[in-house]
């Protein structure tokens, strides 16, 4: 049973990432007590989480088990961005702790971001420019490569996966789409078998969330199991992929381009890459003329941050109506 909320005015959020100020706003406008703390260690704020009914999060850290057992009067997470990976989500859910998401309030960046990285690996416009910039007008060798006739597959249909794929109408292309769960095909994607969509597509874009199902999902295997060579567009989550053998598949052409908005390498907060020697397929990457990188940014735009932040007040709002 869902434990008795208590009054607005009585509702104290704890704020621990800086967002868009109308989150702030429109939960004081609705009666809300907010309280910031941007700077504290994890362990400082899990020693006073307790005074709280609901936090506020980007992903500055992992809300675990520890965490929860000490925010005895915890009702509420909200993470301002669409994963919730950075919680325990089952513990948190057996407390009773209600988790909310705000994957509506960036999936038009994310969508438009894959499109751009599909776009600028089919026609060479990193590396041209990068050549222009450095004296060399070399046409034929960055000839490139049309959208119009491929088949595209998208592996995760749901709000980031379905905006791409609503991205693609103006192209002549066919649009397949894989899922775990069944029926969510529509008017922009044909559902099908994972083996169906190896063996037709020409692009693939990920729009999964990080689960055990997904970590370390685009392996050797998966990849030799595609028919064609093809184009890897991640938009989704880096641990899904695992960089060595993509590297391998760009060496034999198996893989012939990949746009990667998030890596494998990276910390859980988002916020930095690793510390030390690189390894050496990202060392590969960071050479490689058909490999565009990105700071974990496809949904990080100016108007997405107050799509998020919107979607999360109103979300808090209902919650206590």
């Amino acid at each position: 049973m869902n434990k008795t909320l208590q009054p607005v005015s009585a509702t104290k959020i704890l704020h621990i990432d800086s967002n868009h100020p109308l989150l702030w706003e429109q939960l004081a406008q609705a009666g809300f007590q907010n309280v910031e703390d941007f700077t504290s260690s994890k362990e400082e704020v899990q020693a006073k989480i307790h005074e709280y009914h609901g936090i506020v999060i980007r992903s500055r850290f992992k809300i675990d088990r520890a965490f929860l057992d000490k925010a005895v009067n915890l009702q509420f997470i909200a993470r301002v961005g669409a994963g919730l990976e950075s919680i325990d989500c089952d513990y948190a859910e057996s407390k009773d702790v209600r988790l909310i998401a705000a994957p509506e309030g960036n999936r038009n960046a994310v969508g438009e971001h894959a499109l751009g990285m599909l776009l600028s690996l089919f026609n060479n416009l990193n590396k041209a420019d990068k050549e222009v910039r450095s004296g060399h007008w070399k046409r034929e060798s960055n000839r490139g490569h049309e959208l119009d006739g491929k088949t595209v597959g998208i592996i995760g249909y749901g709000n980031m996966g379905k905006s791409f794929a609503k991205k693609l109408r103006g192209f002549e292309v066919e649009v397949l789409c894989y899922d775990i769960q069944n029926h969510v095909g529509d008017e922009n994607a044909r559902q099908v078998s994972l083996t169906e969509l190896q063996q037709k597509a020409d692009v693939v874009s990920l729009h999964t969330p990080w689960t055990p199902l997904t970590d370390k999902m685009v392996n050797a295997d998966f990849i030799s199991a595609f028919a064609k060579p093809f184009w890897l567009v991640n938009t989704a989550r880096g641990k899904s992929v695992v960089t060595a053998d993509l590297v391998a598949a760009l060496q034999s052409k198996k893989i012939l381009g990949a746009g990667l908005d998030v890596l494998e390498y990276e910390k859980l907060s988002f916020e930095h890459l690793f510390e030390g020697e690189k390894p050496a397929a990202f060392d590969y990457l960071l050479q490689a003329e058909n490999v565009i990188l990105t700071p974990h940014i496809a949904g990080w735009t100016v108007e997405s941050k107050v799509k998020l932040a919107q979607v999360i007040a109103d979300k808090i709002v209902k919650l206590y109506q």
